[in-house]
């Protein structure tokens, strides 16, 4: 992740696409990577860096979107009123502050009472159940919020949803609750797929929504689904006026309520029901991840209304992980597709919340130390937002000793790890031979900004990969060889194989900056190899400065007295005047002199260069009225791409930036122009819109 200190747009981007998969790997596709603990701090960073840079909010920010997109399986329905998500409280202290919100809003007098209804957050699938004429005629999964998915034949197969409601129900009445599957049901489903060869459910929220969301209603039928309602959406009358008595209403209508759902007069009352909610969580028939609370008179529900995700007027509160203790039989390192390695406990089997735990993550070298825990010790573990399993506490009490020794090369190919100054992750050097890198790497190389070998995507370089054919960079441009294997392959005619062929033909000779680019260094983007090319021109100058890096990171030693950090920081201004390169600092030189000082990156390059022939760098620049300006592009521009206009204002002259500054001299708005073109209205700065870029352009001839 960028600096935030440095770069905060940038971070911004990044958490919106992380957050944005994550959503996706939750909600749609209902297999989440990360637990809800580390989620909600994403999601925290993302928020605090908002109200820190307003100007930077972003369109597709996670801030204003609720869940994820459909996935298009299951036919998509717009809600008739948005289904919010909440906002999280992990304290006592945080609970309080909601109620103190929630007051300074309505401008209550100190001594009068909010009362708040409490109920256990049940960990499944959230559903809309749309009744008219007390008839059920529409259900609906969350979706975005703004869009669900149309599960209504399913539902119908659950038990706990009545057709017809019972007594005087409003004309329309769209109850909201969730999905879920008890745990003894669960048990009983992952016996009957051991028995059957299938697959095994993770836990039984993922197996509820694997079940809801079949095409099949005939499968969600065999599937022991429940529902537990906690609200409602688009009404055209509503009974009575709280909380409670509606959802007492629904109740009588015949919909299942918790029956632990209770009335609280203030934050204190529901922070004891809270306690006591917690003390029977493990009792409880179905999973729960916290209670949520919701200010009982709706009117004044009404009155504090929502923010861009979730309403002002409820909150959840989380619960803490469980725990169990057992013993760290081993410590393993696991290299991810960036390659980071990864270390990770393997334990005595312990069974924490229901799941039987053999896995822990350890997150990195500093963490083993901090924990002082060794193969053989002691350990508590925990299962944070009930999803993976970590490493918290170690219960070594024996006399001091060396901490375990983490690994500083490879496990997987053998190249250095090594980690930059601030981090806390080491990671492999060898990214272009690294098996659990390299097919990463290799669609990397072949995308769109780099070689830009059409035909060559994900799903071609896998099984080329898998194969054997394609291995490294080099063995694309011998495929041409193997052209007789190729249309033996399944589904690959000859017309096929000839494109593909003459596609990576026609990229033997590529420019320096994408020849760079293409290799994956990390840090080393688009930009920076545009950087770096332009200062070197050439293949040969640009090998010539790493060479010469490469011996002076070798030579350098520390002098005495000097310390770590001195040193440190001694290295890093060398190593940025040797590369000499505007843009690049100390984080960016270090990694881009780290991968050539790997044996094995050498190797794959000169094997490539044996292929290919990087061209040189004509860069020309023609006098305008930008030349030596800093120019910022923002909002969708019709007539051209993004990547065409970067290109004409570095012919120019001008120096294109990502956002904007004291420092951005002219902004050019495209359509939808946001934060970016506010700020420049703030600070005085010139903006065009596109045709106004386009005269500057031709003026220049």
């Amino acid at each position: 992740m960028t600096d935030a200190a440095t770069d905060p747009a940038t971070e911004l981007a990044e958490l919106a696409a992380e957050i944005a998969r994550h959503d996706r790997l939750y909600h749609d596709q209902d297999t989440p990577e990360i637990d809800d603990a580390t989620y909600d701090a994403l999601v925290r960073r993302n928020r605090a860096l908002e109200a820190a840079h307003p100007e930077l909010v972003r369109g597709d920010s996670p801030s204003l979107r609720v869940g994820a997109v459909p996935s298009g399986r299951l036919g998509k329905v717009a809600h008739a009123k948005a289904m919010m998500s909440l906002e999280n409280a992990f304290s006592a202290d945080e609970v309080r502050e909601f109620v103190a919100r929630v007051r300074r809003f309505l401008a209550l007098d100190g001594d009068a009472p909010v009362t708040l209804t409490a109920e256990p957050k049940i960990d499944g699938l959230s559903c809309s159940l749309r009744y008219e004429s007390g008839r059920l005629v529409q259900a609906l999964t969350r979706g975005d919020g703004a869009v669900g998915e149309d599960v209504t034949g399913n539902v119908r197969t659950i038990g706990d949803i009545p057709e017809q409601l019972s007594g005087e129900v409003p004309a329309v009445f769209e109850v909201r609750g969730e999905v879920y599957m008890a745990k003894a049901d669960f048990a009983a489903l992952n016996a009957r797929q051991v028995e059957a060869g299938g697959k095994l459910f993770a836990n039984p929220r993922n197996a509820a929504a694997g079940s809801l969301r079949q095409l099949d209603a005939g499968v969600t039928r065999v599937r022991p689904l429940r529902f537990l309602a906690h609200g409602w959406g688009e009404v055209s009358d509503l009974p009575f006026e709280t909380q409670a008595a509606v959802m007492r209403a629904i109740a009588a209508w015949g919909l299942p309520v918790s029956d632990m759902l209770r009335e609280m007069a203030g934050a204190d009352a529901a922070l004891d029901h809270y306690a006591a909610i917690e003390r029977q969580r493990a009792d409880l028939p179905y999973d729960i991840d916290g209670v949520v609370y919701k200010v009982d008179r709706l009117d004044w529900q009404r009155r504090l209304g929502q923010v861009a995700r979730a309403p002002r007027w409820a909150i959840a509160h989380k619960f803490p992980a469980e725990r169990a203790q057992t013993t760290l039989n081993a410590i393993d390192i696991q290299v991810g597709r960036t390659g980071k390695l990864t270390p990770v406990a393997r334990l005595e089997p312990v069974t924490v919340g229901g799941v039987v735990v053999t896995n822990a993550t350890l997150h990195n070298a500093d963490e083993i130390v901090r924990l002082g825990v060794q193969p053989g010790d002691r350990v508590v573990i925990q299962r944070a937002g009930d999803v993976i399993p970590q490493v918290v506490e170690g219960l070594y009490a024996g006399p001091e000793r060396a901490a375990w020794p983490f690994p500083l090369t490879c496990p997987e190919c053998g190249s250095a790890a090594e980690r930059e100054p601030e981090e806390v992750d080491y990671r492999c050097t060898g990214g272009l031979i690294c098996p659990a890198q390299r097919v990463e790497r290799l669609i990397h190389f072949a995308s769109r900004h780099a070689f830009d070998i059409r035909g060559l995507g994900l799903v071609r370089v896998e099984q080329f990969f898998h194969d054997g054919l394609v291995q490294s960079p080099a063995d694309i441009f011998r495929l041409r060889e193997r052209r007789d294997v190729l249309i033996a392959r399944d589904r690959l005619a000859d017309l096929s194989v000839d494109n593909l062929l003459e596609a990576i033909e026609a990229k033997r000779a590529v420019p320096l900056d994408r020849f760079l680019f293409a290799l994956g260094i990390r840090h080393v983007g688009a930009v920076t190899a545009a950087d770096l090319a332009r200062r070197y021109r050439s293949a040969r100058a640009l090998g010539a400065m790493i060479h010469a890096a490469i011996r002076l990171r070798r030579s350098m030693a520390a002098v005495i007295g000097e310390t770590e950090r001195k040193f440190a920081i001694r290295r890093e201004k060398a190593l940025v005047a040797v590369v000499d390169t505007n843009g690049v600092g100390p984080e960016v030189a270090d990694a881009l002199i780290a991968f050539f000082a790997e044996p094995h990156n050498r190797t794959v390059v000169f094997d490539l260069l044996r292929q290919v022939a990087p061209t040189d760098v004509v860069h020309e620049t023609r006098a305008s009225r930008v030349s030596g300006k800093t120019v910022v592009f923002t909002g969708k521009l019709e007539t051209l791409s993004r990547d065409e206009a970067k290109a004409q204002a570095e012919a120019l002259g001008a120096k294109v930036a990502a956002s904007v500054s004291k420092k951005t001299d002219l902004v050019v708005l495209g359509a939808d122009a946001g934060s970016k073109a506010k700020k420049a209205a703030e600070l005085g700065i010139e903006t065009v819109d596109e045709a106004g870029w386009a005269v500057i352009v031709a003026e220049a001839g």
